[in-house]
């Protein structure tokens, strides 16, 4: 993890805000998240079983390494103009698959996994390989077996779910008109402030060098004034390694920002500077406001998409869940948990379940 003196005197900007996540700035917890996407044991209800790692890596197991060609037999005769529903491309036994079953798996578990860089063969052999176990393990009755049931009813259950909750979203897709109602509602959350931001390290807690203070509040007035007057203030601080001063304004929009900096910036006015209050007694933190604006609907759209229909499953959610009857043991699972504006608190909670790519 890079520290917050290291990852804040980075020169260049992009990379100091690509390598300084929220979690590296310390002091400047806690940081507002904006607008946050569903949580993720309720948008994402397939887990990441260990077969569909091994289909998608290419790490093959069992006999099935190593082989140059599963089903070497498989339907010769039926060549490549067959249909694809006609088409075996695939035997293991008894079992065969069509080259439509093939790539409709192929397809699915990449939807949930993500792109497999891994060749067409290699997964078939993979998929093989699968099978093998799945009717050695059925020759030996281990679908009967507690450890088993529990598990073929959970993924029933979580594939049932998931349907039910891709059912949902389809309905919860907001209208154009739910868009810029919202957008008309909440504007000032789609405010903008492009900034300048300036970092000094002084002697003192837990910096074992830096500026003097009296220096250090020396520099801030002397950078401040140069603003003020239109000058170069990069030329102050040339060469000092105890500051740092954004070389040209960063736009960010109301949130972004760590709690703490996000208020004064959206506080001042252009041409402002405002001390940011850190809690820390060896660095000076200063937010300089170049410009404010808005972002358009058209910019935002999305966004606020993706807002609305969070809060609309999250109500579809409630009522669901109010309908049906829910109720936990208050002594065993403790009392219930805050829920953020926008997380989606299902039954499916926390069992390793994946996140859907936006």
């Amino acid at each position: 993890m890079i520290s917050w003196s290291t990852c804040t005197r980075r020169k260049d900007i992009t990379a100091r805000r690509r390598e300084c996540p929220p979690d590296t700035v310390h002091f400047l917890i806690p940081w507002v998240k904006g607008l946050a996407s569903l949580s993720q044991s309720a948008v994402a209800l397939i887990r990441a079983r260990v077969l569909i790692g091994f289909l998608l890596t290419g790490i093959a197991i069992g006999s099935a390494a190593g082989q140059e060609h599963v089903g070497a037999t498989a339907n010769k005769s039926a060549g490549t103009t067959a249909a694809p529903d006609q088409r075996v491309v695939l035997k293991v036994g008894s079992q065969q698959l069509t080259q439509a079953d093939f790539e409709a798996i192929w397809a699915t578990l990449q939807e949930q996994q993500g792109p497999a860089d891994i060749t067409r063969r290699t997964f078939g052999d993979n998929y093989a390989a699968l099978l093998v176990l799945v009717q050695q393990a059925l020759a030996n009755h281990l679908e009967n077996t507690p450890d088993v049931q529990r598990q073929l009813a959970l993924d029933r259950n979580q594939i049932l779910s998931n349907a039910e909750f891709a059912r949902l979203k389809k309905e919860t897709t907001p209208t154009p008109q739910e868009i810029s109602a919202y957008y008309s509602a909440h504007g000032a959350d789609f405010d903008t402030a492009e900034i300048r931001r300036l970092f000094v390290w002084v002697k003192g807690g837990e910096m074992k060098d830096g500026m003097d203070p009296q220096e250090a509040k020396a520099l801030v007035a002397a950078v401040r004034q140069a603003f003020a007057a239109g000058g170069d203030a990069a030329k102050l601080i040339e060469g000092n390694k105890n500051v740092v001063l954004d070389p040209s304004p960063i736009a960010f929009q109301r949130g972004e920002l760590p709690l703490p900096m996000n208020e004064a910036a959206f506080s001042l006015k252009e041409g402002e500077w405002s001390e940011v209050q850190n809690g820390r007694p060896d660095a000076l933190v200063l937010v300089y406001v170049v410009k404010r604006g808005r972002r358009d609907l058209k910019e935002v759209s999305a966004q606020i998409a993706k807002k609305v229909q969070n809060q609309k499953l999250q109500a579809a959610l409630d009522s669901l869940k109010e309908k049906t009857g829910v109720w936990l043991d208050e002594q065993y699972f403790g009392p219930p948990t805050q829920k953020s504006e926008d997380s989606t608190a299902s039954a499916q909670t926390k069992t390793g379940m994946r996140e859907e790519k936006d």
